[in-house]
């Protein structure tokens, strides 16, 4: 088992209506501070009540100030601790686990997250290194997914493959110039893993040489590769259908 990966945060900022609920609603969650306007405080009341929290009422312009023009915060902030991170061997060793393969943008990781929560897969597990840096904007992306699908940093996404290989999982790389077909490489196993790489670069030389079988997406356009968020929503379609008709 390789190590866990520990560089997280001393505190998690967390903004918008559905990650501040989800996060509110999570018994595992602890609260540093809440801000909200009038008016997201009354949308949120039973969740902050739920979480024993009273948040101190702003005006929309103190949110901005705190947290920058671009941030869309629809007029609630949460600072918590941030959740432990599960190690490999602590996540389901059935269903599917997404792997990111030097994935850094916090948009998409945060778009796979609520993708990979969606289709109900196991987990979705980045290296520490070469994740996104900013947990806000994840956070915001992943619309409360964070709270429900395990998220594992690891030290080494070939050594995590590894690992999960001696779990039972079959290893899925991505590519768009793979010969063999997602939807035609056979019956999805119980245990299966599918590994994305960073727009641009596509999967790492070691990382596909790690592989159990490289696959691509039935894509009948001109265009052959697709934003990863994208490619992660069909991916996992495609393998949830596969895995029902298969049963």
């Amino acid at each position: 088992m390789q190590k866990h990966a520990r560089n997280m945060p001393e505190h998690e900022i967390l903004y918008g209506l559905h990650t501040c609920e989800a996060a509110l609603n999570n018994p595992r969650r602890v609260f540093r501070r809440a801000r909200a306007t009038r008016n997201a405080a009354r949308k949120l009341q039973e969740a902050f009540r739920a979480a024993g929290i009273e948040p101190d009422i702003v005006h929309p312009r103190a949110l901005n100030r705190e947290l920058g023009p671009d941030a869309v915060h629809q007029g609630v902030l949460l600072i918590a601790d941030p959740l432990a991170q599960p190690r490999l061997d602590q996540i389901p060793r059935h269903g599917v686990v997404v792997l990111l393969d030097q994935v850094t943008d916090p948009h998409n990781v945060g778009a796979i997250l609520r993708t990979a929560c969606a289709f109900a897969a196991s987990a979705v597990v980045t290296t520490a290194r070469h994740a996104p840096e900013s947990s806000a904007v994840l956070a915001k992306a992943a619309s409360g997914a964070l709270e429900h699908v395990p998220y594992v940093k690891v030290t080494n996404l070939a050594r995590a493959i590894a690992e999960l290989k001696d779990y039972g999982f079959t290893i899925y790389g991505l590519d768009s110039e793979a010969p063999a077909v997602l939807d035609t490489a056979g019956a999805v196993p119980e245990a299966a893993a599918i590994v994305l790489g960073a727009e641009g670069k596509g999967l790492r030389q070691l990382t596909r040489r790690s592989c159990d079988h490289l696959v691509r997406l039935a894509l009948p356009g001109p265009i052959r590769s697709l934003n990863v968020s994208n490619a992660a929503a069909i991916t996992l379609f495609a393998m949830t259908k596969q895995a029902g008709e298969d049963a």
